[in-house]
Parts: structure tokens; sequence; C-alpha cells
């Protein structure tokens, strides 16, 4: 059996911590980071039928930064 091959290498960028908050926003919507991102550009760069992707409730995101720092603090 071959090891996974994906279509597209993958692209390096440099985030921060709230690369983090992004995943749990991601999750907490049901998605991944990923599939954002690839939504994200496709309308940045205005391809056809595009749409911005929904974005989750400000307290996700707090809830999610509040727990990952709990975490830090307890490492």
């Amino acid at each position: 059996m071959s090891p996974n091959q994906p279509k597209t290498p993958p692209r390096q960028i440099r985030i921060g911590d709230t690369w983090y908050d992004f995943d749990a926003a991601a999750k907490a919507m049901g998605t991944e980071r990923a599939a954002v991102i690839r939504q994200l550009i496709d309308w940045y760069i205005r391809e056809p039928g595009a749409e911005l992707p929904d974005r989750p409730d400000r307290a996700v995101i707090e809830a999610a930064r509040g727990a990952r720092r709990s975490e830090e603090k307890t490492a």
C-alpha cells in the first residue's frame, strides 16, 4: 500500500497562537482550518460563486482561548 499522496503540496505560513483558536473555531463549525482557508482564498480572488464561510460566535473563540491558556499554565 502506498503512503498518502495529497493532490497539492502543503504550504507554510506563520500565524502565531491564534492558529489554535482558529482550529477550535473551525471544529465548532463542523469543518477544519484548511477548508475555511480555501473558502477565504476563493472569495478573495473572486472565484465565481465563492462565498465567505460562516463564522462562530465570539464566545466559542473566547472559550477555546481560555482552555488553551489553562492548559499552558498547567504544562
